[in-house]
């Protein structure tokens, strides 16, 4: 047999749009697996194969014949097959089983329909957005009076999804939002998968090979809905970016920010824009604390004016701090890879590859495809003028869609 390094998700990347055929060579039916033979699933949609009945310490050789070599290539090694595919068409699949007396061989036929309404490669919904505190925090969406939870979730997905997408602002550390698209976004080997859109620029003083400019990562986490109810309420996975191993940046962080008195007395600084120094107030759980200042730009409540609670706090991964000030200037330095509003959208390192992925232990992990993106602010740090660091999400895609 043919060995090829793919999953499931790389079978389009081999087989393209040709179907394979049925002159393989008929297969003795194999016990009761709770196995059909044939198979419907429409394409960017997960279908998950999972045989029953099976003997304890089995082996597992999922396989697919491809039309033009008529060679087996390997898909997967577990119990489960997660089959999602880029293009319509029948797909031959053998599954080999080898357990402790015999080995078991079932052929299945998938059929990959081509979807009734074309698929949008852009986002389609916000399911959550709930931003920490910062000076675009009320402004980008705007808040007013009445808005809940609910109603800014809504305007924030009126923002990003679709094909002209405008910004919003996570505020700092943590704050988030939580989207998806109308289909499953494959994960092709080899390839980057999606690209989330924000608004940094490379400053013109520098080459930009230097990556120096606006940077504000955000953090990205990734679920397949595995339970197929449409909400992300599986298992997140986060996008090891380039920084994720390095001893400076902190797993686990959290902070907690305290909402200010309504009658707080402003502690104005020297400079004309330091209109509230000592604004609000947070803490975190490396023992550090400090204030969010106030500027003279932005004069609305900097506390997400929806939320009556008395303090709000995030959880998650922090990255270190990425600015520096030259003269007068702020200037954030791009991380390489794996980041939200870390590079210029139409820089390559925009582009965000599933295979990534790790669990809440570090453990890289492999999904066929995803479903739901959550983004959040991942660094913890005040540029003086400049304010906060606070990622914005203006939109995102599917690149192979987009293609």
């Amino acid at each position: 047999m043919k060995k090829i390094r793919i999953f499931c998700l790389g079978i389009i990347a081999l087989f393209g749009t040709a179907s394979c055929s049925d002159s393989s060579p008929d297969i003795e039916d194999a016990p009761d697996l709770g196995l059909k033979t044939e198979y419907a699933i429409p394409r960017l949609q997960v279908l998950d194969i999972e045989p029953q009945n099976v003997a304890a310490n089995s082996g597992f050789e999922w396989t697919i014949k491809s039309k033009t070599t008529q060679e087996d290539s390997l898909i997967i090694t577990d119990k489960t097959l997660s089959f999602i595919s880029l293009y319509s068409g029948i797909y031959s699949v053998i599954l080999k089983i080898k357990t402790p007396n015999e080995t078991i061989e079932k052929q299945i036929h998938i059929t990959v329909q081509k979807e009734a309404v074309p698929y949008s490669a852009y986002i389609s919904r916000v399911y959550d957005f709930f931003p920490a505190v910062g000076q675009f925090t009320n402004s980008l969406p705007k808040w007013e009076d009445g808005d809940t939870q609910e109603t800014m979730t809504a305007k924030a997905g009126e923002a990003i999804a679709g094909a002209q997408p405008t910004n919003i602002s996570l505020g700092g550390y943590g704050g988030y939002v939580v989207f998806g698209f109308d289909h499953t976004i494959i994960n092709i080997t080899g390839q980057r998968d999606f690209k989330i859109l924000g608004n940094t620029v490379w400053d013109a003083t520098f080459d930009p090979s230097e990556k120096i400019g606006s940077s504000e990562p955000g953090i990205i986490m990734i679920s397949y809905d595995k339970n197929k109810n449409g909400l992300p309420d599986d298992e997140w996975y986060e996008i090891a970016g380039s920084e994720y191993g390095k001893a400076e940046t902190v797993k686990q962080y959290e902070i907690v920010y305290y909402k200010p008195p309504s009658n707080k007395t402003q502690v104005a600084g020297t400079e004309y824009w330091q209109t509230d120094l000592e604004y609000i107030h947070w803490e975190d759980n490396s023992g550090n604390s400090g204030y969010k200042t106030k500027n003279s730009w932005h004069s609305q409540s900097y506390y997400p004016e929806w939320k009556s609670s008395e303090s709000l706090s995030f959880t998650g991964t922090k990255l270190a701090d990425n600015y520096y000030q030259s003269g007068t200037k702020w200037l954030g330095k791009a991380y390489a890879y794996g980041y939200a509003d870390n590079v210029p959208n139409d820089d390559e390192a925009a582009g965000i590859d599933i295979d990534w992925a790790v669990d809440k232990n570090g453990n890289k992990v492999k999904l066929a495809g995803i479903d739901f993106v959550k983004v959040y602010t991942g660094v913890n740090q005040e540029n003086g003028w400049l304010g906060e660091i606070s990622t914005e999400v203006g939109g995102g895609f599917d690149m192979h869609l987009k293609k």
